[in-house]
């Protein structure tokens, strides 16, 4: 991991928050933060479907949000929260039963996906992109 000699609090120490030095760190905690989440999402998913039979998964729900939700403290980067958000948000609005196994329903999805996490976010790591549609592909 990026910082995992320093926890948020001598991150803060050594960088005032109105430094632009502590903004880069805080992005890059929060990117850092975000793909460990998508990675524990993907394994809780796989557990899930290990355990609940098909029918019984409401692919309806907010999965990544609620995942989410379970984790994160007072010390959670809040952009972690918006991101987690609208990519859950975009995800219902674009999918349609069978969507992965259609080239048109993969591509939609990327580019919604796309649309979230490198245009609004500008956030260009390929590692976030491909592990955010991943675990899209696979639970939702």
């Amino acid at each position: 991991m990026l910082m995992s000699g320093l926890s948020n609090k001598s991150i803060i120490e050594i960088c005032p928050f109105d430094s632009p030095l502590s903004y880069k760190l805080i992005g890059l905690i929060s990117i850092e933060f975000l793909k460990l989440l998508l990675e524990l999402a993907k394994e809780a998913a796989q557990a899930e479907k290990e355990v609940v039979p098909e029918q019984e998964i409401d692919k309806g729900i907010a999965a990544l949000t609620e995942l989410f939700n379970g984790i994160k403290n007072k010390s959670t980067p809040v952009i972690v929260e918006r991101i987690v958000a609208d990519i859950d948000s975009i995800v219902k609005i674009v999918r349609f039963d069978g969507w992965q196994s259609t080239t048109a329903g993969k591509q939609e999805v990327k580019k919604a996906l796309r649309s979230v996490v490198w245009i609004k976010y500008k956030i260009k790591d390929k590692e976030v992109f491909d592990k955010a549609y991943n675990y899209i592909e696979q639970y939702y």
